[in-house]
């Protein structure tokens, strides 16, 4: 179920904050469920996903530890708990808003066509993966029912082609003769993935300093000012997808220090900038 993986979730958290409602109640709880949620759900698509999988998975140096290719969990007992996550995420969802059990839905579909397909054709792998990161954000607006701004969501989409360019790129150099096992790096160049996450992290920067000026002011711009360690954290992720090592993006958010202290700083600034406005 890739427990590691589940940070990626926190992503239902930025519309809230974004709106500086989060610690407002109801809001704070209902985009707790909007986590466990995801949680849950995205849980559910790695088992399934392992399912799928399971015969390329058992001729891959590192996949064939996985529980259900090494043997260790049953094709059945997988697909029965993926059905059980699923369900219960969806009808958490639904209870706090129809809006989000529609949007739990849509991912777990578009989820399920990923594994099936998507994830070996070019560009649409891509286009997927983002979406489903963008979904993650968009879910916290909805579970709280809050309006979100198109820059907001400018931000969300082209940070998240951003990271799996950058995933893309970094699996591409590291697995080497191993990229026959997903077909679709078969069909990029590093030329071309550069190519992508260049122009996502532009697009990302550019989307979140218009972001930044359209908010509300009364005092110090916090927001505006937020800008400077939000183009840091880009540039030092870029370090990272350019040394190839961005093939796991929770072990870059886990464990690189110099990021997690510019975060710190960024998350410090558009609270206050929330809270002055």
């Amino acid at each position: 179920m890739r427990p590691r993986q589940w940070t990626k979730n926190l992503l239902v958290v930025a519309a809230p904050l974004a709106a500086g409602q989060l610690f407002h109640a109801p809001v704070w709880w209902q985009t707790a469920v909007a986590f466990l949620a995801f949680c849950a759900l995205s849980g559910a698509v790695y088992l399934v996903n392992d399912v799928v999988d399971v015969e390329s998975d058992r001729a891959h140096p590192r996949k064939r530890l996985r529980p259900i290719a090494a043997g260790e969990l049953s094709v059945r007992s997988g697909l029965v708990a993926a059905v059980v996550l699923g369900l219960g995420a969806v009808t958490a969802g639904t209870a706090v808003s129809w809006n989000l059990g529609l949007l739990l839905v849509a991912y777990a579909v578009l989820q399920a066509g990923y594994s099936l397909w998507l994830k070996h054709e070019p560009v649409f792998d891509l286009a997927v993966v983002s979406v489903g990161f963008l979904m993650r954000a968009v879910a916290g607006g909805l579970a709280a029912g809050l309006p979100l701004s198109g820059f907001f969501l400018m931000v969300a989409g082209f940070g998240s082609l951003f990271m799996v360019a950058g995933k893309r790129y970094s699996e591409l150099h590291t697995l080497g003769s191993e990229a026959g096992t997903r077909r679709s790096l078969i069909r990029y160049t590093d030329t071309y993935l550069r190519f992508v996450w260049g122009i996502a992290a532009t697009s990302t920067a550019l989307s979140y300093c218009l972001w930044a000026f359209e908010q509300p002011t009364s005092g110090v711009p916090w927001q505006s000012i937020s800008i400077v360690p939000f183009v840091l954290g880009l540039l030092r992720y870029a370090v990272d997808i350019d040394a190839g090592q961005a093939a796991e993006p929770e072990d870059i958010i886990l464990g690189d220090r110099g990021l997690q202290a510019i975060g710190v700083a960024w998350i410090l600034l558009v609270s206050l900038g929330v809270l002055g406005g």
